[in-house]
């Protein structure tokens, strides 16, 4: 993205070209070629707004002048484009308004170029829906590895969940970088899985209004990239306060998160590798993985230590920082039809209350050009479809349909106070506080629900490759490495993942897909 700001404001190409470009290739590798399926719909107006961007160039006060965004299909936009979380039941469900995060990339003069595919209500709907899929968009595929198979045609190589369409489109130069959102893990595992940077940040620091929720404990929105200083740079148009989310009241953010990011930032950081100190690479902290995650990983951890960090390798002091729904331990979905059918008690329990308390007030107060507005009404609407709206079931939304939804039941207080306690205090805290650390490194996505629940801080970052347990026909994909951390503490893990990410230059774009 740096280079199309620099070719925009140097008048070496504008606005409307390079949209026009970017639908091209769109057409050429989202809906021909590997069809990717990763762009839900486009903006209809996407070209006029671009031509009335032609004369004017990225600046200070509007530095995304001209620069083509895809946004997750979960984010009002209050344009022609529908806003439908993936779902068949909100086809052409508008919002009333725009979404906090796409008031902020107009102001900044990015085109807002379409909407990007998603696992269906950000991946919590169904047990058994594989990460990318949705009733409406259906199947995302990852660049790198785009076979399907099996008679439910997913995805060899998982392309992740739920922002899966979000990074493959940026993965595969469809734009110049994307919006995505997470709850636990739907930016850091899509971004693992296709080769990306992400920012995971913290709850508040970019305004959740407007956003189809899953769970407002947790929720939050951040940028996809292909580097770290775009990633910064994205973080400072969206990292504002805003009056319709509270959470955002107590921010603290840096004047430019791009400013200082430098090679040396290394130099005697202290990074917190979560394992046995008499076993740096056990089971216990990394599962029973393949041999190509401890490489990469033990290869990452020695760039750093060239750079300067000091590793400190002890146990995090919770169970609860691995693992969960959708979070892509498993990247391969070598047995599609797990054991959890009809059975939703494995379902976090605070995401089972605050989805029907989330989600039946945006359907009232954001959604409009539809008739459902309650969670029952989706329910009813997917179970009058049959197959075509429930592929994969709606367990998770028959469980949470049985809440009060006005989060008032002992159950759910008493599981937010323990998912604080347990990853907070007692967690990432405790952990950092005793080893006096400046991050916690995690390979993949392993760290992301430590992290959600605490409402902190992770950055993803591009680490190597991996293959398919060993399996010869599966081609290489992308593993990446997360710097986890405190509240607002993203200017930090921000310049540790540049640092790492220029030693290191482990991006590779995918196959067969020529740049632009």
């Amino acid at each position: 993205m740096s280079d199309i700001i620099d070719a925009l404001a140097g008048g070496q190409v504008t606005a409307t070209a390079l949209t026009k470009a970017y639908l091209a290739r769109i057409a050429a590798y989202d809906r021909g070629g590997p069809a990717l399926n990763s762009v839900r719909a486009l903006n209809p107006d996407a070209l006029a707004i671009a031509s009335g961007l032609d004369g004017s160039r990225p600046s200070a006060k509007r530095p995304l002048a001209g620069v083509p965004i895809l946004v997750k299909d979960n984010i009002a936009t209050s344009d022609k484009q529908p806003t439908t979380a993936g779902s068949l039941a909100l086809e052409g469900a508008r919002a009333k308004r725009d979404a906090t995060v796409v008031k902020l990339l107009r102001k900044a003069g990015a085109v807002i170029l379409g909407k990007a595919n998603l696992t269906e209500f950000a991946n919590f709907i169904a047990f058994e829906m594989p990460g990318g899929y949705s009733s409406l968009g259906g199947q995302v595929r990852n660049p790198y590895a785009p076979a399907l198979m099996g008679e439910h045609n997913i995805p060899v190589v998982t392309p992740g969940g739920s922002s899966a369409g979000s990074a493959v489109a940026v993965a595969a130069g469809l734009c110049a970088a994307s919006i995505g959102t997470e709850t636990s893990g739907s930016l850091l595992y899509p971004a693992s899985q296709n080769g990306l940077v992400t920012v995971k940040p913290t709850v508040g620091l970019i305004s959740r209004a407007g956003i189809i929720p899953i769970a407002h404990s947790q929720d939050t929105a951040g940028p996809m990239t292909r580097t770290v200083r775009d990633a910064a740079i994205l973080l400072n148009v969206l990292a504002a306060e805003d009056p319709r989310d509270p959470a955002t009241e107590r921010q603290r953010r840096p004047a430019d998160y791009a400013a200082d990011l430098s090679r040396d930032a290394m130099k005697g950081a202290r990074i917190g590798v979560p394992s046995d100190p008499s076993d740096p690479l056990n089971d216990r902290y990394y599962g029973k993985l393949q041999p190509a995650w401890l490489k990469v990983m033990t290869e990452a951890i020695k760039v750093m230590e060239d750079l300067g960090a000091v590793i400190v390798r002890a146990n995090i002091p919770t169970s609860g920082w691995i693992g969960g729904p959708g979070t892509g331990m498993a990247v391969l979905n070598r047995n599609p039809l797990s054991s959890n059918k009809g059975n939703p008690t494995g379902a976090p329990i605070v995401f089972v209350y605050e989805l029907k308390y989330g989600l039946n007030r945006y359907l009232t107060d954001w959604a409009t050009n539809t008739d459902l507005k309650t969670m029952a009404d989706i329910i009813a609407f997917n179970a009058a479809h049959g197959d075509r709206a429930m592929r994969f079931g709606q367990d998770l939304f028959l469980a949470a349909d049985l809440t009060r939804g006005d989060l008032s039941e002992r159950e759910y207080k008493s599981a937010r106070a323990m998912d604080l306690l347990s990853a907070k205090t007692r967690g990432m805290d405790a952990y950092m506080n005793q080893h006096k650390l400046d991050a916690v490194l995690f390979p993949g996505s392993s760290g992301c629900v430590i992290s959600a629940k605490a409402g902190y801080p992770s950055v993803m970052v591009p680490a190597g490759f991996i293959s398919g347990a060993g399996d010869k026909e599966t081609p290489d994909y992308p593993l990446g490495v997360s710097f986890a951390g405190r509240a607002w503490s993203e200017h930090k893990l921000l310049r540790l993942a540049y640092a790492y990410e220029q030693a290191s230059q482990m991006r590779k774009a995918p196959p067969g897909l020529p740049a632009l």
